[in-house]
C-alpha cells in the first residue's frame, strides 16, 4: 500500500508541491510550502485518529492533507479540481488502489470553500486542518505588509490548536491574537471558512467550536478541559 512516506519521497510531487509554493509566494500570498502541507497532514491524521476512525482511512487523510494545494502550481483559482487531476495521475503511476485515489482525489478536490462539499471523512478532515493553519508564521520572513489584512490577521495570531474531544465530539479551534489585527478582521477574511469548518465537523459527527481568546465566537459552549491535539509551532 502507498504511504505517506511514499508521498514524500516521490519527486513529482516534491516538485508540485515547490512550484505552488513559489506560485503562491509570487502573488503575496501566505506561505502554502511543506510547512503548510505538513501541517495539513498531521492534523487530518490526528483528527480521525482521536475520533477512532480505521487506520488506513487515516493514513489517506495524512496523504491528502500533504499534497492538496498542489494544483496552486497551474493556478490559484480552482486550485483544489486541479490538485485533485494532477494527484490522480502521479497516484496511479504509482499504483495506488483507484478506491482510495477516489478518496484522495475527491478530498482534494472539494477542500476550497468557493467551490467545495463535505464529501467524505478525508475530505472533512483536511478541510478543519486546512483553514484552522492560521498563525503568524505563515507570513513571509521580511515580508509582512501591514496593508494587507491576510498579513496582519496572520501575524497577530501567536497560538493557534486543534482539541479534539471523542467524549463529547467536539472538535475546537482556538486562537489567542494579539492587538496587530482583531477577531473582526479575522472572521472578515475567515467567515466561509470556518462555516465550512462547521460543515465538516458536523459530517464527522462533531460540533465545531471557534475560539478567540478565549470567548467562543460561534455561539457554542467552550469544553473545559479539552486535550491540545495540535499546535502551531
Amino acid at each position: 500500500m502507498i504511504t505517506l512516506k511514499d508521498i514524500k519521497e516521490n519527486d513529482k510531487f516534491r516538485t508540485l508541491i515547490k512550484w505552488a509554493a513559489k506560485c503562491m509566494e509570487a502573488i503575496g500570498y501566505t506561505e502554502h510550502g511543506i510547512r503548510h502541507c505538513s501541517y495539513v497532514s498531521a492534523t487530518a491524521r490526528n483528527i480521525l485518529e482521536k475520533l477512532h476512525y480505521p487506520e488506513r482511512v487515516q493514513e489517506l487523510a495524512a496523504i491528502a492533507g500533504y499534497i492538496h494545494d498542489i494544483g496552486n502550481s497551474v493556478n490559484r483559482k480552482n486550485h483544489g479540481p486541479s490538485g485533485a487531476c494532477l494527484a490522480f495521475q502521479v497516484l496511479t503511476e504509482m499504483g495506488m488502489d483507484m478506491d482510495e485515489i477516489c478518496m484522495i482525489t475527491s478530498a482534494i478536490g472539494n477542500h476550497e470553500e468557493e467551490t467545495g462539499a463535505v464529501v467524505n471523512e478525508v475530505a472533512a478532515a483536511i478541510i478543519i486542518a486546512d483553514k484552522s493553519d492560521a498563525h503568524r508564521t505563515r507570513v513571509g520572513r521580511g515580508k509582512y505588509n501591514p496593508e494587507d489584512i491576510h498579513d496582519r490577521v496572520n501575524y497577530a495570531i501567536r497560538q493557534s490548536k486543534v482539541v479534539v474531544d471523542a467524549d463529547s465530539r467536539v472538535i475546537q479551534f482556538s486562537i489567542e491574537m494579539d492587538s496587530t489585527s482583531s477577531i473582526m478582521e479575522f472572521m472578515q477574511i475567515y467567515m466561509s471558512r470556518m462555516i465550512m469548518c462547521e460543515n465538516a465537523a458536523k459530517y464527522l459527527g462533531c460540533e465545531f467550536q471557534l475560539v478567540a481568546n478565549g470567548q467562543p465566537i460561534n455561539n457554542h459552549s467552550v469544553v473545559a478541559g479539552g486535550r491540545v491535539d495540535e499546535e502551531s509551532a
